[in-house]
């Protein structure tokens, strides 16, 4: 099994976010160069993000992108599932709607046990950790937080 950058990219995106801006908007520009990804391809994730229920957006100058919960309330599961889909080691041990069963070995099967497992371990692992636990973990390693400058004021 391995990951696509859809979904690799999207967690680091919404970390960013979470660690960076918190409950305020943040701008696509800011995420890109942070995180060195494409504008256009963030865009792109943020969409199915946005209809995963995970970002809201606001437009003007003042806008961007924004959690639609609180980090502490939103799981690298659910990031993963919004951008990628259901996560299963092999199609067999998908459980969502629309799922084809094409092995002929389906339910007679001896690994398909081991797979659903496996696959039920990795969920319920990815569904511990949320975003606040990243954060967290980020303040541990010491990485710094940048400042939003739209909402710095001088006088």
């Amino acid at each position: 099994m391995r990951l696509s950058t859809k979904s690799r990219y999207g967690l680091r995106a919404m970390f960013d976010m979470a660690y960076h801006a918190g409950t305020l908007p943040a701008q696509i520009k800011n995420i890109s160069r942070r995180q060195n990804i494409s504008p256009r391809y963030l865009e792109q994730i943020f969409q199915d993000l946005k209809k995963g229920g995970l970002l809201k957006s606001r437009r003007g100058p003042q806008g961007g992108y924004f959690l639609s919960r609180k980090p502490q309330d939103i799981t690298v599961k659910e990031i993963l599932d919004a951008a990628e889909g259901e996560m299963a080691l092999v199609d067999c041990a998908k459980s969502g709607k629309g799922c084809k069963k094409t092995c002929e070995f389906d339910n007679h099967c001896v690994t398909q046990q081991v797979w659903d497992e496996a696959s039920r371990l990795l969920n319920e692992y990815l569904g511990s950790i949320t975003l606040k636990d990243l954060c967290d973990q980020g303040k541990t390693m010491g990485m710094e937080k940048e400042l939003d400058h739209r909402f710095m004021y001088f006088i």
